[in-house]
Order: C-alpha cells, then structure tokens, then sequence
C-alpha cells in the first residue's frame, strides 16, 4: 500500500472518528449505529487535544443508549481523556444517572481516580450534588440497597450506620465514601460546601466521617487551609441545614484549622472554586 493510500485512508477513520463525536454529543442514535456497523474501530476513536473519546461525549450529554451502543461494540469502557476523567466521572459530573447505571451495568471501575485532582466518580458526584448517581456507584457494596435506605434514616452516629452488615460489605463501603482527593477533601467535604444536603445525609448514612481534615500536600484544592473538617466546609459555604447534619452525627463545633478557622466563619463563595478545578 503506498503512502498516499495510507494517508487517505487515516483522512477517511478521521472524519468518520469525528462523525461518530458529533452523533455522540449530539444524540444521534441512528448516525451512530451506522458509524459503527461500516467500521466497529470507531468506538476507540479520540479527539486530538482532549482525547475525548465518543464514550465520554455520549456520557457527558446523557445519551444513555449510544452509551450502550459503544459498550456493545467493544470500546474500553475505562478510557481516560487528557484530564484522567472517565466515562463514568463525566456522567457523575453531569448528573446523568441513567449513564450511570449503564456504566455499571457494564462494568466501570469506580476507583479510578482523575490525573489533575485525585477524586472519584464519588467525589464528583458529591461535589455536584447527584445523590442518584451517588447511590448508583456505591450500590454493589450495600448488601440491600433498599432495606439499607429504611435503616439507617434513623441512625444517630456513623457507628450505629454500620451495625447490621456485612463486615467486609461496609469496610469497602466506608473506605470508598472517606477517601480522599487531593488536599485530603472527601466526598463529605464536598457536599457539604456545595450545600448539597441530600447528598451529605447520604453520605453520612453510608459511613462518611465527620472528623476527617483536610492536608497540605503541596496542591492548590484545599480552600480554607489545612485541619479542615467537612463542618468547616459546610460553614464556609454558608449552609446551616448541612451545618446541622454534621453536629448532629458529632462533628466538633470548638475544632480550628491550621488558618485558625472555626465552624463560626462567614461564608465564602467556595464552591464555585472546587467547582472549576474539578469540571
């Protein structure tokens, strides 16, 4: 094959590749089965700057079949962009549950963590305030899921959350909802200075601890400085409802961090902040 052959033919995957990115991000189903069905290789076909691929365009925009379609013609369902995002992260971000259910359907892994800040598909969507996504993710390490929910709305302390279940179900469970992106933020964290309730009585329902801090390790993420509770968080914010969430499970309203903060600061506009290193 001659070199002008090659060079048209990597012309022609090219526009195809891009052509299948369009019917992805725009939801066009029937385009992008006829993509596929001429040439199943598309499906592993990612921009040049973002290395977006198809999968992440489909999830980003919630286009749960096209999702499904992908993942039947054989692309890797973990495929990072430029970013370390996943599939799965992007539909998190976005609130997309139906991806997301698809997703795990299929198999996602949900503790890959993102190049550029060390958080989860948990992480964002806490951060975002998708509790269904967050329910979604964190399903298979709940024995029953729905009798969980009934039981534990009444529970008083991150201990009692726990007492009913399998040893090895809630160890797993506890150590996916408590770990920590960089800065030491936890999902909790974020929910709470997002404001996002349903999200932080979720949390604290599956595990999540109040006395985590937050760390200095060099990067930019943390807000307000090191020692940070999710309950200094949650005040930086400016949300009293999750405020009251966090005492009433026993965060400690006297405990400072390293600036010198307590729970009693004035509210700063940080969500927008982690909101922007996290998109």
């Amino acid at each position: 094959m001659g070199f002008l052959s090659l060079v048209g033919n990597s012309f022609g995957c090219s526009a195809s590749g891009e052509r299948l990115v369009s019917a992805a991000r725009d939801g066009d189903l029937q385009e992008a089965r006829a993509l596929l069905e001429y040439n199943p290789r598309l499906a592993r076909y990612s921009t040049f700057g973002g290395r977006n691929s198809p999968l992440h365009y489909a999830a980003a925009q919630g286009h749960h079949e096209i999702v499904s379609l992908l993942l039947e013609s054989g692309v890797e369902i973990n495929l990072r962009n430029y970013r370390g995002q996943t599939a799965l992260m992007q539909a998190c971000q976005y609130g997309h549950w139906e991806v997301v259910q698809t997703l795990i359907l299929f198999n996602a892994n949900v503790h890959r963590t993102d190049y550029l800040n060390g958080g989860t598909a948990v992480h964002f969507a806490a951060l975002h305030g998708h509790a269904r996504c967050l329910r979604l993710v964190l399903a298979d390490y709940v024995p029953s899921i729905s009798n969980f929910f009934t039981q534990t709305n009444h529970r008083s302390s991150e201990e009692d959350s726990a007492t009913d279940f399998d040893h090895e179900y809630v160890s797993a469970l506890v150590k996916m909802v408590n770990q920590k992106a960089d800065g030491g933020l936890t999902p909790l964290h974020m929910a709470a200075l997002n404001g996002h309730v349903e999200c932080v009585q979720l949390l604290l329902d599956l595990g999540a601890s109040v006395s985590e801090v937050t760390i200095e390790d060099g990067t930019t993420i943390d807000l307000i400085g090191a020692g940070s509770t999710p309950l200094h968080y949650a005040a930086c914010g400016g949300n009293a409802v999750c405020c009251q969430l966090l005492i009433a499970r026993g965060a400690c309203i006297t405990a400072q961090n390293a600036s010198g903060y307590d729970f009693k600061m004035d509210p700063i506009d940080g969500g927008s902040f982690l909101a922007k290193k996290f998109n």
